[in-house]
């Protein structure tokens, strides 16, 4: 079987939409499945309905990558996305031909460095996981390259400033709070550590956007038990499939002359240009992360094992329901209409036929998720209806019930019980030392009078 590329295609008379060449106005830093089911999909979409006419240069931002294979595939690569839209089953493929090539910058730093030449180079975008946005006083900036992402964005930068080129719209899509204004922090802290010259500082901020976005999709990634029959059924190799949940939304905090360049809402993408995407992180964290994390301990109690099946479960999705629009919602400052549209989108994310989202997996850490997630719902609605929610003062319940044990069982982890059978409870140490004391504590006798 022949492996993607456009001679592949073209021999197949494949008739979907492809762009073989256009400028390269689009750097981004990682190449992973998020960015590519993401990211470079919504700039596929652009080049076809908004003439973006752009191509991505991809760099890996840690040594092991992707590169080789995607330069094996001309860029190219089949994303599936899957899912419920509108109460129907959707399995939707695209061929992805936003792609350009990609870099390994600690075989071929130059080649990252000669980006910077470009001029028709205009949107840094990266996704680097968590651990990516940091400041590391060991980056030199000598090093070939620096370690970090930031070490490598500032002296990225700084050889632009050399080029007397303009600056650049960067979209920091790091799972991190406020991560376009982290990551300008970190940037400025090697400025001052490398003790570049004024004038570039002053450039770094007059003439570049570090934006904070934040991102929402389920990618789940290179389909590896389903890969061989896929591409059978495509008649070419791909070794980069990538697959994700259809729903996806973008924010993008910043002017709205972003979208003069970035054409969003042209191609009718499911991207904002907001002032302050505050509001819409915590609609996320709240109702999203804050359904799975209020729900999925009482419904494993109860005998469910994945997200799918609880809300085929009269009881359990009526309990979502009820936590959401009674008790969620009414805590929140965005337009009701717009609520209660993400959450009627999060009941079709949760009965995904192609995501067994297992609801131990989403046990992991429920503590902090339960305080991030949960706690500020039900301080709000106490303080705005002076009762407490009944459904979230459950769920605590039901949290309190999941983590009643004190057998041990290793570090960071114990067994609790369900019926005949054993499950794992992961924390925090000390999290599962406070819980197994309280659990085996019993308070003293009342004296008698």
């Amino acid at each position: 079987m022949e492996k993607l590329s456009y001679a592949t295609l073209e021999k197949q008379g494949y008739d979907g939409y492809l762009l073989k060449d256009a400028p390269e106005r689009v750097l981004q830093f990682g190449e992973g499945n998020f960015l590519r089911a993401f990211v470079d999909y919504f700039i596929d979409e652009m080049n076809e309905k908004a003439g973006f006419d752009s191509k991505a240069v991809l760099c890996q931002p840690i040594a092991p990558g992707l590169a080789p294979m995607i330069n094996s595939q001309d860029g190219l690569y089949t994303l599936f996305l899957r899912g419920r839209e509108n109460g129907r089953k959707v399995n939707r493929k695209r061929v992805i031909s936003c792609v350009s090539r990609c870099l390994n910058p600690y075989e071929d730093y130059q080649g990252l460095l000669d980006c910077a030449k470009n001029p028709d180079l205009r949107f840094l975008v990266s996704n680097t996981t968590e651990a990516g946005i940091v400041f590391d006083p060991a980056c030199k900036k000598d090093d070939v390259p620096p370690a970090s992402f930031p070490g490598k964005l500032t002296a990225f930068l700084y050889e632009r400033w050399k080029l007397g080129l303009r600056g650049f719209i960067i979209l920091s899509c790091e799972l991190i709070d406020h991560n376009g204004g982290e990551l300008k922090r970190c940037v400025d802290k090697y400025i001052d550590l490398w003790d570049l010259e004024p004038e570039f500082k002053a450039w770094t901020e007059r003439e570049n956007l570090f934006c904070s976005t934040l991102v929402d999709r389920i990618v789940t990634g290179y389909p590896r038990a389903e890969a061989e029959g896929i591409c059978r059924e495509l008649g070419y190799q791909d070794d980069i499939l990538d697959t994700g949940e259809v729903f996806g939304f973008w924010v993008i905090e910043g002017p709205q002359s972003i979208k003069d360049e970035f054409p969003v809402e042209k191609a009718g993408l499911p991207i904002i240009v907001v002032d302050d995407h505050t509001p819409y992180k915590q609609r996320k964290v709240r109702i999203l992360n804050g359904a799975h994390t209020s729900m999925v301990l009482g419904a494993y109690l109860a005998g469910q094992d994945i997200v799918r099946n609880c809300m085929e479960d009269e009881v359990i999705h009526g309990f979502m329901n009820k936590t959401i629009y009674d008790e969620i919602i009414p805590t929140l400052d965005l337009p009701r209409d717009e609520l209660t549209e993400f959450a009627a989108a999060v009941t079709e994310r949760f009965n995904n036929p192609y995501i067994d989202h297992a609801l131990l997996s989403i046990s992991l850490n429920s503590t902090s998720k339960w305080k991030a997630r949960v706690l500020p719902s039900l301080e709000e609605y106490v303080k705005r209806q002076g009762r407490l929610p009944k459904c979230i003062t459950f769920s605590f319940a039901a949290y309190i019930a999941f983590y009643h044990t004190a057998q041990e069982k290793g570090e960071n982890c114990l067994l609790g019980r369900r019926g005949q059978e054993t499950y794992e409870i992961k924390d925090d140490q000390w999290t599962l030392d406070f819980l197994t004391t309280a659990a085996t504590t019993r308070s003293p006798s009342p004296t008698p009078l």
